[in-house]
């Protein structure tokens, strides 16, 4: 099978990069180092099945050439602003990076005749929710610009995928780590504690809690169930286990030697506006399926910090 992975190289998709090649697909990456790197990739230059394209996905003409030269069986989209902070400023971000490329692949898609989809989505789309969020939720309220261009990038897909006969996947996942992160929490507490170890600034009160699923088992479902009928399929992707910024904090001390030094707190229940501060989401519907997690949420984070400290990508 011939694949085509917007955003191949960032953190997500260049392991589905491997993921991939290891089973066989041709694969093409697509790429404009928005966000992902040169580094995540390289190790695949020389691979007969790969081929990589420096291309903005936003730019409609730009990825129809990819399109009409490569003709693919399957897409996955993952090209999209991932740091929420950044958005948060500047909302453009998320138009530009998020929902105009959903737009631009589908209509390259619709052009060409390509009729399967993978689309990144996330557990932002349902905003702040008192109990377990299930996919057949009515009441979808995200509170951040990437939740909303998400959400709406959901509706367009809908339209598409009904017009024009397309089988998409769709996955709402949480926050993902492991090898080749390249922001988010972790990162960012690893790299204020390498400039100042006296002390870790925490933005918030520590008790956001959330699930952070790791990369390799969301590879190994994404792979997994990219088969789907006509239609859309809609599935929650996580671990049933959650860790708290505190938690993290504690992790990453203990792992760099600074066990015990002081905590200093911002306040306030959320990082920043538009953080979503406590989350858990129901995962039975992809449980039925006999799929499941390795990791916990707690030993994610536990690998994904000595990864990073090693510099193992």
């Amino acid at each position: 099978m011939r694949t085509l992975i917007l955003g191949g190289a960032g953190f997500i998709g260049s392991h589905l990069c491997d993921s991939l090649l290891a089973k066989g697909d041709s694969v093409v990456c697509v790429d404009n180092f928005y966000i992902g790197t040169k580094d995540n990739i390289a190790h695949l230059g020389n691979h007969p099945d790969f081929r990589f394209y420096e291309v903005d996905a936003s730019d409609l003409n730009a990825l129809l050439a990819v399109f009409d030269q490569e003709k693919p069986d399957y897409v996955f989209h993952l090209a999209a602003n991932s740091d929420i902070q950044a958005s948060a400023l500047n909302p453009a971000i998320e138009y530009k990076n998020t929902y105009s490329t959903t737009f631009n692949v589908l209509e390259c898609m619709r052009r060409s005749g390509t009729k399967k989809l993978f689309f990144a989505s996330t557990s932002a789309v349902y905003g702040e929710v008192e109990n377990n969020a299930g996919e057949d939720s009515t009441v979808l309220t995200p509170i951040s610009y990437y939740g909303g261009a998400k959400l709406g990038s959901e509706a367009m897909i809908s339209a598409f995928s009904y017009m024009n006969d397309m089988s998409v996947l769709i996955f709402r996942f949480p926050n993902v780590i492991g090898p080749r992160l390249t922001h988010g929490v972790v990162f960012d507490f690893i790299g204020r504690l390498k400039g100042d170890p006296s002390h870790l600034r925490i933005l918030g009160d520590g008790n956001q809690t959330k699930p952070y699923l790791y990369v390799y088992d969301l590879v190994d479902a994404m792979v997994r169930f990219m088969d789907v009928p006509s239609g859309v399929s809609l599935y929650n992707v996580g671990v049933d286990t959650a860790t708290s910024v505190t938690r993290i904090a504690e992790i990453v001390t203990e792992k760099m030697g600074l066990a015990g030094i002081p905590f200093e707190y911002t306040g306030g229940r959320g990082g920043w506006k538009g953080d979503v501060p406590v989350f858990q989401y129901d995962l039975s519907r992809i449980h039925a399926t006999g799929w499941k997690a390795n990791m916990t949420s707690d030993e994610a984070v536990a690998r994904t910090v000595e990864q990073v400290l090693s510099c193992k990508q």
